[in-house]
C-alpha cells in the first residue's frame, strides 16, 4: 500500500494519522518529488468511473497557472494522466493506492477510507 501525500498538506497529515491509528501501515511517498506512475493513475481513473477531474488538485496553484480547467474538457485521458504523472502538485492529495487489494482512494474522506480499509 502506498499513500502519495505531501507534508505540507493538513489533509495528508489527517489521514496518515487516521492509518497510523488505525495500525495500517503503507509506504508514505512524496507527491511533489514522487508522483504517482501513469499505471497507477489510471487504475485510479477507472475506480472513480472515469471522472477525470476527480484525479486533479484543483485548488492547487499549479492547476490555476497552468489553466488546467479550460484545458481539462479537451485534453485526452492519456494526456492527462502523463501530465499528472509528471506534475505531483496537480494530483488531488493524498492518494492511496494497493494495486493488490485494487484499493484506490483520492482525498481523505474518513467515512469512505474506514469502509474500504477496516
Amino acid at each position: 500500500m502506498k499513500v502519495y501525500a505531501y507534508q505540507g498538506c493538513s489533509t495528508c497529515r489527517k489521514a496518515l494519522t487516521w492509518l497510523k491509528s488505525h495500525g495500517i501501515e503503507a509506504e508514505v511517498l512524496p507527491i511533489r518529488e514522487t508522483p504517482p506512475s501513469v499505471s497507477e493513475l489510471r487504475a485510479t481513473l477507472q475506480a472513480r468511473g472515469g471522472d477525470l477531474r476527480a484525479l486533479f488538485n484543483t485548488s492547487g496553484l499549479d492547476y490555476r497557472a497552468m489553466d488546467i480547467k479550460s484545458k481539462l474538457p479537451s485534453i485526452s485521458v492519456d494526456d492527462a494522466l502523463t501530465l499528472l504523472s509528471k506534475h505531483g502538485n496537480l494530483v488531488k492529495r493524498p492518494l492511496l493506492v494497493d494495486a493488490k487489494a485494487d484499493i484506490h482512494l483520492v482525498g481523505f474522506q474518513e467515512a469512505e477510507w474506514a469502509k474500504v480499509l477496516t
